[in-house]
């Protein structure tokens, strides 16, 4: 007999618990049609925000990317006076390091002046395609937060509707769907905003260390035309 009081006591343990169990689907949808648009948008303004970090971050990497010997080949093709082989190796190199290098060979001959200006527009180019599209995740990791805020005070507004509408005596199923509303915008766009801020400053940190290299390498090419022959 007191088994069967113990699986009787179990099972409905455990229909108990199935019953609180909620989905994620379950929790926009039961949110309400002000809870799913809210929280579509921001699910649309998360993949935007996903795909360009990963297409950003696989972008810095290549730019990162270059052999530690190149500088000492370019220093051994200048020096020698070989500078088609110069040009032809920072064509074959494809980095922003490269570029800035070559648009400086090309530039040999003239003014110390015309060759630094040439590499800082260079450079400045190279800046600008590295930090294509970072702006959008500092606007995402902005922007996100907001809308669900907006779905915050929208929720409220429906309690308070409720109550108003009822004169105080709503009952409590109706307001906790407005609150309900209110809480599950707030904590999608506060993930949003989370996941986009932290996707953004480590662009920026990786996109900062590849332009520090620019400028270094930069440094030591004109370091190189500065050397007697």
């Amino acid at each position: 007999m007191l088994l069967f009081q113990d699986l009787a006591q179990n099972t409905g343990d455990e229909l108990i618990s199935e019953e609180k169990t909620l989905s994620v689907i379950d929790l926009v949808i039961n949110g309400g049609t002000g809870s799913v648009i809210i929280i579509s948008v921001l699910f649309v303004m998360l993949g935007v925000a996903l795909y360009i970090y990963f297409e950003r971050l696989l972008a810095v990497n290549a730019a990162s990317k270059i052999d530690k010997n190149f500088m000492n080949q370019i220093r051994d093709h200048v020096t020698t006076g070989k500078l088609e082989a110069a040009k032809i190796l920072c064509a074959q190199t494809d980095s922003p390091v490269a570029r800035l290098t070559e648009k400086g060979i090309s530039r040999i001959g003239k003014p110390l002046d015309d060759i630094n200006t040439a590499i800082e527009n260079a450079g400045t180019l190279e800046v600008y395609k590295l930090e294509k599209n970072v702006s959008i995740l500092a606007t995402v990791a902005g922007a996100a937060p907001m809308i669900g805020f907006l779905g915050t005070v929208i929720g409220m507004i429906l309690a308070f509707h409720e109550m108003a509408s009822s004169g105080g005596q709503a009952e409590m199923g109706s307001l906790a769907s407005g609150i309900y509303t209110a809480m599950t915008t707030t904590v999608a766009g506060l993930i949003v905003g989370i996941i986009a801020y932290v996707g953004y400053n480590h662009l920026v940190n990786r996109t900062d260390k590849v332009i520090h290299k620019m400028e270094a390498n930069a440094v030591d090419f004109l370091d190189l035309l500065n050397e007697p022959l």
